[in-house]
Order: structure tokens, then sequence, then C-alpha cells
């Protein structure tokens, strides 16, 4: 059996994306074709979308197992491998057989019904016989056929019982060297990679649909082979209703009216090009992994930053004049990154400030970066979040994790990459309280994962475990920390060219830790003696040669939080110059030492309540606009048992959909008394329909979690 990646050659024109055979697999042998009736086929295939209908619901997945990265699941929930030698862990994508090469994708969005009608054209890197698989999840597949002439029917059978991690395969059966085929389906109202917001749940009054693919959620907007290993570049018709307009992580081709043969059978034509209807036209010519497709439509705006950087919004021009002051110096930041790890690849770097349910800081997906409107704090701190989507240009986009247990690639490279950027625009000592941060987050995750430490691991073993079930900063932090380890042994200088011809040598490829591992070692002699590669990437645990950050600023702030326990609160003076930052690591360094006080005793709470009370008094913590540090203070807050924190606490839950905040105030209110639980049930129960489903579903689980 072969393993494939794909690679991509770029010119100046066009990127186009070979495939690479890089290792051999013994037992190689070609799966029978399993030859289906075309009766079977259509007995497996629901009905089209009839558009005087509402779209019939597929069966929700059962998404309530533990999905939360707050802590470790109590039992992870595992998926049944595939019978064969896959790819991917967390793919059906069978490695002996092409993969998708280009996909030309028409959807049909339909609001009404919070799903997309669609139909996607997809070419193969090979002529293929017999069986392919594909990935979905949740997923009306309608038809399958050839793209002859005669548009033969293609016999397909999609899994009846979905797997609770993978999805259901599409098993489609080819005739002898098929190339292309054409899929005909519908999304679920409830897939895991959409959000759609009715009119009052956005700021125009106009429906809003998003879409947030990674990890493993491309699948449930169309069938493909959902692993980073498998790129593919793809062209997309968005058809919208006209008083909408689209952006996607791709090249804006046209918006145009509708024509009837846009769609290949997604739709009915007379739904196709009804009045009222636009299709915005968009190409990806450089190949990329699927967790990286994106698009989003609905009342947006844009302002220009630069010459090849534009920020767009859906809040109106206020909130469009606030992110354009923020982002100002985005366009500076892709000079520096270019300065320091080569040419910019993607020809733009656009951002997209989505509504405030966004469930991430950031999503990196090229062309278009979508953001959390909580990043716009006034004061430019927003621009960290962007440094670290500008560096997934270089690291994680350019190249791309193999599979989700090599994602150390993707995110500690990009945390390094994301330092040195703010090290230039910002100075050393922002960079080193950057790391200060991260410093205090990695062993926040030693505690978290005590029970299970392979999830400390770089490469931790990933077969059957759902990626949001134990996502977290060991591969952002212990990876930084591995670079940092490697820079500080040969010293900048030479790690800076290793960094720039590790990416010029891998760019547009999927590679996983091995192929890293020989790189290093080819290319840095003698580093497998100077530095233990496999207590770092093998090892559990912080290893003995990583270091904390040492700068002023830094130990000021750590010895004042040390300060808090005796019950000292830092003067006015003493945070006279502290921005958000400074606070967030004061309140992080805090909150250990307060849960470490309380031991059930009275009197301990009593004092932790009366110095926390005091401090937000003096410093207003619990009504900061910065959430970074609002969420801080309110976590420590919690415990208290201080009711007067609670209505900040339920505004804060219904206010904002970011999963960095829902899981500490979640997971703070279930572990307190009875009371405190009762609040978070009912806070959830009223706000659940505002959360993305992946953000939703991480609460779900801690609530059930801690009863």
């Amino acid at each position: 059996m072969i393993s494939l990646i794909t690679l991509c050659s770029s010119n100046k024109a066009l990127q186009e994306c070979k495939w690479h055979r890089i290792s051999s697999w013994v037992g190689h042998r070609e799966r029978p074709s399993d030859l289906r009736s075309e009766a079977k086929a259509r007995a497996l295939s629901p009905a089209r979308p009839n558009p005087d209908r509402k779209a019939q619901t597929p069966p929700r997945l059962d998404r309530t197992l533990p999905r939360s990265p707050e802590s470790p699941p109590p039992s992870l929930r595992r998926s049944q491998p595939p019978a064969m030698a896959p790819v991917d862990p967390h793919s059906y994508t069978d490695g002996a057989h092409p993969v998708t090469a280009h996909a030309s994708l028409a959807f049909y969005l339909d609001f009404s019904a919070s799903a997309i009608h669609a139909s996607a054209l997809v070419t193969l890197s090979a002529p293929h016989s017999g069986d392919l698989l594909l990935d979905t999840r949740a997923l009306a597949v309608h038809s399958a056929s050839t793209t002859t002439e005669a548009a033969d029917p293609i016999p397909l059978a999609l899994a009846a019982d979905a797997d609770p991690v993978l999805g259901s395969a599409l098993t489609l059966t080819l005739p002898p060297d098929t190339s292309s085929f054409l899929l005909t389906f519908s999304t679920s109202p409830d897939a895991s990679a959409l959000q759609w917001l009715s009119p009052p749940q956005t700021a125009s009054g106009l429906p809003f649909v998003f879409s947030q693919c990674q990890s493993i959620h491309a699948r449930s907007i169309f069938p493909c082979h959902d692993t980073p290993a498998a790129r593919i570049t793809y062209s997309l018709l968005l058809n919208v209703p006209a008083r909408l307009s689209a952006v996607a992580a791709a090249r804006h081709v046209a918006r145009r009216d509708p024509v009837s043969s846009d769609h290949r059978g997604a739709c009915d034509d007379a739904l196709w090009c009804a009045p009222g209807r636009i299709v915005e036209e968009f190409q990806m010519a450089q190949c990329v992994p699927p967790y990286l497709f994106a698009f989003a439509a609905g009342a947006i705006g844009s302002r220009d930053l630069g010459p090849r950087t534009r920020v767009y919004a859906e809040g109106g021009d206020t909130l469009l004049d606030d992110a354009a002051r923020e982002f100002a110096g985005v366009e500076d930041m892709v000079k520096v990154g270019e300065s320091l790890f080569g040419p910019y690849d993607w020809e733009r770097f656009d951002l997209l400030v989505l509504p405030p349910s966004f469930p991430y800081g950031g999503m990196e997906n090229p062309r278009m970066v979508f953001l959390t409107p909580t990043v716009i704090k006034g004061d430019a701190a927003g621009a960290q979040v962007v440094a670290h989507e500008l560096a997934h240009s270089w690291t994680g986009n350019l190249i791309t994790n193999k599979t989700n247990e090599d994602f150390w690639l993707n995110e500690g490279f990009t945390t390094y990459a994301e330092r040195r950027i703010v090290e230039v625009v910002q100075g050393e000592e922002r960079a080193a309280l950057n790391m200060g941060i991260g410093w205090r987050g990695l062993n926040r995750m030693m505690e978290r994962f005590k029970d299970n430490m392979e999830f400390t691991k770089l490469k931790p073993k990933m077969a059957g475990i759902d990626p949001d079930d134990v996502y977290s900063e060991v591969p952002y932090e212990k990876g930084f920390q591995f670079l940092w380890r490697i820079e500080r042994q040969i010293g900048r200088p030479a790690f800076d060219e290793f960094l720039k011809k590790y990416i010029a040598t891998f760019k547009f490829q999927s590679i996983d830790t091995e192929t890293f591992l020989e790189f290093l070692k080819a290319n840095v002699p003698g580093i497998e003696n100077q530095v233990d590669l496999d207590v770092w990437i093998e090892g559990t645990g912080i290893p003995p040669d990583a270091m904390e950050p040492d700068s002023a600023t830094y130990r000021k702030i750590c010895t004042l939080a040390a300060e808090f326990k005796s019950g000292k609160i830092p003067s006015e003076d003493e945070v006279a110059d502290w921005s958000g930052q400074e606070w967030e690591l004061y309140l992080e360094n805090l909150s250990t030492d307060v849960e470490a006080s309380q031991v059930c005793i009275s009197s301990k709470q009593q004092c932790s309540l009366l110095l926390v009370t005091a401090l937000d008094e003096r410093y207003k913590l619990s009504e900061s606009r910065d959430y970074e540090v609002k969420v801080a203070f309110l976590q420590l807050a919690i415990p208290t048992g201080c009711r007067c924190y609670f209505n900040e606490v339920e505004k804060c839950l219904k206010q904002v959909g970011r999963m960095k905040y829902l899981r500490p105030l979640y997971s703070s209110l279930a572990k307190c008394s009875e009371e405190e639980k009762m609040l978070a049930k009912r806070i959830f129960s009223e706000a659940h329909e505002f959360y993305h489903p992946i953000a939703r579903s991480v609460a779900e689980s801690i609530l059930s979690k801690h009863g």
C-alpha cells in the first residue's frame, strides 16, 4: 500500500498540485470492487431538495460526549478504525487509492432551512476503478454520476451508523479508469462546521452564515478526503440573496447573475436562478488541506488597510472603523514576516471580523483570516492574534501537519514565528511577556492531563480520539519550547537559515514529524547528540531543558502575583503602564494560589473573597472591555461564592461564543455549589442557540461531566 501526500510546485502564474509517493507500505493489494445494484444505490440516496419544502434534517449525531479541551474527559470517545491502513486516523481516506485533487463546488445557501444544496465535480489525482471512500458527516447525498456525456449513475453507499468521531464513510463504486465524478448533496442544519445566524442574532438584522472546518469538520459541508494529507485546489460558487455578499478563503472572481448551467444539479434551475439571487464566484489555485476551506455570507462591508490587506466585517461602519484602526499595522506585519520567513505566497492577507459567536480567537484561512470581534480592544493589542494567524501563512498553511498527531508542526512553529514577528513589531519585552503567558499555560496543561500523560507528548497517539476532545496548549507551547531549545543550541542566525530552508523545501506540502526530524538532522549535523529529540517528541511532560522566559516585566508581575496570597494588592503606580496582557498574566498567576487556599475552610474562602473584591473595587477588572482580563478575573471570582459577579458572568456567556472564554467560565460554575451549577445550566439553556455547534458541544460536555 502506498502512503500519499500532496506536493505543490509553484510558479508566479499558478500553483499546480502534484502527487508523490513518499513511503512504501507492505501488503499492497487492490481492494475488490463491491458491485451494487443501481436500485440499492437509489434506496440509499435521499430525494433531491424540493424548493417548496424545508430540507429534511438527517439524524443529528450524538455530540454530547466529552469534547472539551478544558479538562480530560473521563472516557475519551473512540471510533472504530476503518478496515484498511488509512493515511490518517481521523479519515476514511485509503492510502492505496487516489484522492481529490480539485473540487468544483456549487452551493445554494438556503437560509430558511439552514442548509446548503450543493454539487461537487470532483477530479481525482489519478484514474481509479472500484471502491473509493470519502468522509462525510450528517450529509444527505442525493446522487453520484460519471462526467461522461451519458452521465451514468455511480453506485453509492453511505454508512448507516455514523462513527462518533469520523462520521460516515461514503463509498462510491467507480467505473474503470474514472478520473472525475459528480456528486449532489445537502448539508444538515446541524452541520458541525456551519453556524447559521438569524436576523435577530446579527448586527445588520440580516441572516449570516460562516464555516469553521478545523479540525475534521469539512466533511459536514461536502464529501471529501478530509485529511490534511490530501491537499486540494477548488472553485466555489455561492448562490446567495442579492442583498447579501460573500467572502471566501480564495480569490474573488466575480459577483454576477446566476446561470442555470452553474449548479450541475445542486438544485432546480428555478431555485438557482430565482429573482433576487446573486452568485459570488471564487477560485483557489493553490493547494490547501480541506480544513482551510472557508466562506461566509451576510451583510459584509470592508475597509482597505494596504495594497494587499483589507478588513471585512458584518457589524456595520462603527465596527469596521474600529477594526481598521486596530489592524492598521497589518501590512507592515506582512513585510516583517517576509523578512523573517521568505516570500508571502498567498497574494492577499485579508481579515474578516465575524459575529461574536465565532468559537475561536482566529482561524488562519489563507487569503481570508477569520477573527473574533473580542480581539478589537482599542489599543492595537489584537495585533498579536493577527500575528499568529499571519505566521500560519508560512507554518501551517504553506507547510501543513500530515495528521492531527503532528499538530505541533502547525502550532509549535506558528507560535515561534508569531513571537518573532511580535519581537520586531512590539519589542523584546512584549514577546517575552507573550512567552510567559504561554509557559504558564503549558504548566497548566500538565495538571490537566496528569491522568493521561499521552497527550502531553508532541506526537501523541490519536487513533480513535476526537481531536476536539484533547485540544490543548501542548502542541503550541511545548512545540515552541522545542524550537526555542534548538535555536538556543545552534544560535539564532543558524536557526533562521534552517527555518527559511525548511519552509522553501516543504512549501505546499503536508509532512509528518518523522520527515521534519530527518530534515533537522540532515541540516543541523549532530543535533541529536546535543538535544534529546526522543525526549522532546515522544516523552511526556515538560523536558528538563525547557526554559521559563526571563524579562524584567515578567519577573515583576510574577512577584506581585505571589504577594497577593499574603494580602497585598498592587498599587496604582505598580500597574500604571499595564495593558491587558500584563493583567492577564497577573490574574493567571493568582488563580492557582487562590484555589490552593480554598480547602473548604470558610475563613479562607472569606479571605479570598475579600481580596478578590478589593482588587476589583480598585481596578474594575470585572467590567474590563478586554475579555482576556474580564474572564481571567471572573474565573478567579466565581469560586469565592460572591453572587455580585453572577450578572457579569451571565452577560459574558451570552455576549461571546469564543471557547477560550466559555470553557473556564462554565467549568468554574460547574465545579462550585449547586447554586452555581444551576446558574450555568440556566445560562446555557438560554444561550446555546447563539453558540457555534463546536462551542455548543464543548459547553454541553462540561455541564454533563460535572452533573
